[in-house]
Formats: C-alpha cells, sequence, structure tokens
C-alpha cells in the first residue's frame, strides 16, 4: 500500500506522517506511531482498553517470525476491511489507536531510569593502606 492510499484510509482523521521501516511503513500523528503497514496490509496500535474493539470484529495481530523461527506477535491489529472504505470508521479506529500509542508511550516514560543526578551515591571502596 502506498503513502497515497493510506492518507485515502486515514482522510477523515487528519494528517498522518509515514515513514519507511522494517520494509514497511510506520504511520504517525504528530510524532507518534499509531499505525503501521506490512506487505499491503494496515495495522492499528491496540493494548488493554482497545483490543476487544479489533478482536469482535474478527481481526487479527501483526506477527512475523524471527531468524530462529519463532513467532512474535505484536500490539498492532489488522483494520477491518470495512473500515478501509469507511473513512469515519477508519478515523474512529484511528483515535482509538493513537489513544492506546499515547497510553504506551506515557507508561513507557514512567519505567525509564531515574537521571543519574538522582540516584542513590555508590558507597565508596576504601583503597588499601600501603
Amino acid at each position: 500500500m502506498d503513502a497515497e492510499a493510506i492518507r485515502d484510509v486515514f482522510q477523515a482523521f487528519g494528517s498522518v506522517g509515514i515513514r519507511r521501516m522494517f520494509g514497511g511503513q510506520g504511520i504517525y500523528r504528530d510524532g507518534v506511531m499509531f499505525a503501521l503497514e506490512s506487505d499491503g496490509a494496515l495495522y492499528l496500535k491496540a493494548d488493554d482498553e482497545t483490543v476487544d474493539r479489533f478482536r469482535d470484529r474478527g481481526s487479527q495481530p501483526f506477527s512475523y517470525r524471527t531468524k530462529d523461527g519463532r513467532t512474535t506477535i505484536m500490539s498492532y491489529w489488522l483494520i477491518p476491511e470495512s473500515a478501509l472504505d469507511d473513512p469515519e470508521d477508519a478515523a474512529d479506529l484511528a483515535c482509538a489507536a493513537l489513544g492506546a500509542a499515547l497510553r504506551s508511550k506515557a507508561s513507557g516514560m514512567k519505567k525509564a531510569k531515574k537521571p543519574l543526578s538522582t540516584r542513590r551515591p555508590r558507597k565508596s571502596v576504601s583503597e588499601p593502606a600501603l
């Protein structure tokens, strides 16, 4: 799926940015990736609050095989086929995906390490006397 087709799907959602990544494309709103395109399919970010919406519509999560043969499942779900032809439905799902992406980003920032200035100092090791 090319950039123009992606923008058509999300026309009711508003302006989106598109960047190439890993053989596919990342789709962004205000610098936050909320969707991805891979092999012509669009996937939207989901989390605990939104995943049932996708599951209830028969969607499947994005997955890929690693070099060692394991399957990795991502938190992006296939956009329902009906949303590809319904800009309002696509916009509604994109809003939900952007919310999931923002929540994910916020929780990731909470888990980030404390800055060095707020860490407890290390105990000093005294040097042996000569």
